[in-house]
């Protein structure tokens, strides 16, 4: 196959017994690209991903990473491929540092160890026992390592699961700075926010099938939810049988009142909302309005919330 793609896949499939985990996927992954791959428990990601690395055969169709086939010339590949997972194991009464040179020393290139400390926010603690590093360093640990053969592809399995929405933000930021730096980027995640922000396409598969494959943008504007939901807050309650622009999905009255509302014609809505409150006299405190998201499109494609 052509390496005009960083990843191309074509017709492939895997079974386990009777079950067919992949039933005929077809991908290209751009190079330079942040290339997400969403899908519920049990869609097929994990043996996709498996296989692109490598670590599992596929049973039928083509694969090419980086123009090199995972099945037959996997020496060629892991020289190339950095790999997160969901959960790393690493030698307890090692520091950080030397966890990355005996890393570093697996591989014929290697990236600038005080620079990929930089990179996770790791320096100081440099010096540190693995055993002494909490969960997000050690998650930050874990993308560093698999960073210190400056790989042309990243492949990160989960890599935020668990973690504080500080230091998963901490993640996305080095994530964005490898992008900038021009590599590729195979993301898998259960953090639909995450997806859209990072992704400059997203594939969503289901039940071993691609769904969908586009740019975040995109499968949100074509949507079939077109819909919006709208929350405000009033000083006092609103008698919304007024208000027939808008559907009422949630209210709570405790001292001041707010209402989460469906509303199909954003515009028509807001007009008559205002016009209530001020014809009972009310007073509005705060409005915000949310339109379609990435979740909304999964659910809508795969009838299931994701990681469920």
């Amino acid at each position: 196959m052509s390496n005009q793609f960083a990843i191309s896949v074509r017709n492939l499939t895997k079974s386990y017994g009777r079950v067919a985990a992949l039933k005929g996927i077809d991908l290209d992954v751009e190079k330079g690209e942040v290339f997400g791959l969403l899908g519920p428990n049990g869609a097929g990601k994990t043996t996709l991903i498996e296989i692109l690395e490598g670590l599992r055969k596929a049973d039928g169709g083509q694969v090419s990473v980086l123009g090199f086939d995972p099945g037959r010339e996997l020496d060629e590949i892991k020289q190339r491929i950095g790999i997160q997972l969901q959960s790393s194991s690493f030698y307890r009464r090692l520091t950080v540092i030397e966890v990355m040179r005996q890393f570093h020393n697996y591989y014929k290139k290697r990236a600038d160890l005080e620079q990929l400390l930089e990179l996770v926010a790791l320096n100081e603690r440099r010096k540190s026992y693995v055993s002494d590093l909490s969960g997000g360093q050690k998650q930050r640990l874990a993308l560093a390592l698999a960073l210190v053969n400056d790989p042309e592809i990243v492949f990160l399995d989960e890599p935020t699961a668990g973690l504080d929405a500080q230091v998963r933000r901490q993640l996305w930021q080095a994530i964005e700075q490898m992008k900038r730096s021009g590599k590729t980027i195979l993301l898998t995640t259960h953090y639909i926010e995450e997806a859209e922000r990072l992704c400059d396409r997203v594939c969503i598969i289901d039940e071993g099938l691609k769904v969908v494959l586009d740019t975040p943008s995109k499968l949100i504007s074509g949507s079939r939810t077109r819909s919006a939901r709208v929350r405000l807050t009033t000083l006092k309650p609103l008698l919304l049988a007024e208000v027939n622009s808008v559907t009422p999905m949630e209210a709570s009255v405790n001292g001041n009142a707010t209402y989460v509302l469906q509303v199909d014609n954003t515009g028509r809505a807001i007009v008559d909302l205002v016009g209530a409150i001020e014809k009972q006299g009310n007073e509005l405190l705060e409005l915000q309005i949310t339109r379609a998201t990435l979740e909304d499109v999964f659910l809508e494609l795969t009838g299931k919330e994701i990681g469920k």
